[in-house]
């Protein structure tokens, strides 16, 4: 297999790593030369992908900000042919995927919506593992839901990532559903870490802590542009989460235990309803 990796960060490193791992051969691509050249030396990346080479690949993973993955497949179109599979990989599908949809059609190449539902706080190459997709969900967006064929063929390109489950969906659905798995996360852990009782907390926090501000370490250009580009999703989470905790806040003013306690009570069982114990 033939694997085009566009971005060399987290995700499209740890693709790259993953694929060249199988024994496959891995073409790369990135803004900054020196990640690409380091990637070379590093025996991940086989050869720089290009214009010339695009069309043999069987897969091509586009790796990079949502404006700059519908600006790299734009300007590729008229090189990459019927054979690759083209999947995005970015945080939000809604933008992507209305912008290449149409492009792919134009171009009579294939495209699918796609985003892995992993990785960690750290960026970079560096940081990039071969196993970060082990087991975890892959979202898989298409034009076409009742391409049973090609959604065979997808499962099969990305085996060598390692995913536990393909999820297939809309683009619409995606993102509401990621305002709250994910950039809600991130939302409120850079908040409360702007707490000034932070600077102090060693000696004092254990895992709670640790869990609550983890994802607070991001990457603020990527973040704020995912956070705009799905603010519809976004702010009605966080006027939910905010209603929520003005409920806390109002039964702690007046000195209500009974009613913090159910407050308290609901969000334990809810928990146990979506999660189980």
């Amino acid at each position: 297999m033939i694997a085009g990796i566009v971005g060399l960060g987290l995700i499209g490193g740890s693709f790259a790593k993953a694929y060249a791992e199988a024994g496959h051969t891995v073409l790369g691509c990135d803004a900054d030369s020196t990640t690409l050249s380091f990637a070379q030396l590093s025996g991940t990346v086989a050869a720089p992908l290009t214009a010339e080479n695009i069309g043999a690949c069987d897969i091509v993973l586009v790796c990079v900000n949502p404006a700059a993955a519908v600006a790299y497949v734009r300007t590729m179109a008229p090189h990459i042919g019927p054979h690759p599979i083209v999947i995005d990989c970015c945080g939000t599908k809604r933008f992507v995927c209305e912008q290449l949809f149409g492009v792919a059609a134009e171009y009579g190449f294939t495209y699918l919506g796609g985003h892995p539902m992993a990785g960690n706080h750290n960026s970079g190459f560096k940081y990039a593992r071969s196993n970060l997709y082990h087991g975890a969900p892959m979202v898989i967006v298409p034009a076409d839901f009742d391409d049973i064929a090609l959604l065979g063929r997808v499962k099969e390109l990305l085996s060598p990532a390692g995913f536990g489950r393909l999820s297939v969906t809309t683009a619409a659905k995606h993102d509401e559903m990621i305002a709250f798995t994910s950039q809600m996360a991130h939302l409120v852990s850079n908040a409360y870490i702007k707490s000034p009782t932070a600077g102090s907390h060693k000696g004092f926090s254990a895992g709670s802590y640790k869990d609550m501000t983890r994802v607070a370490w991001l990457n603020p250009a990527m973040w704020a542009e995912l956070f705009l580009e799905n603010k519809d999703c976004l702010l009605t989470e966080l006027d939910t989460f905010i209603a929520a905790l003005q409920q806390y806040r109002d039964a702690m003013a007046s000195d209500d235990l009974g009613a913090l306690t159910a407050l308290l009570d609901e969000g334990r069982r809810r928990k146990e309803e979506v999660d189980g114990r």
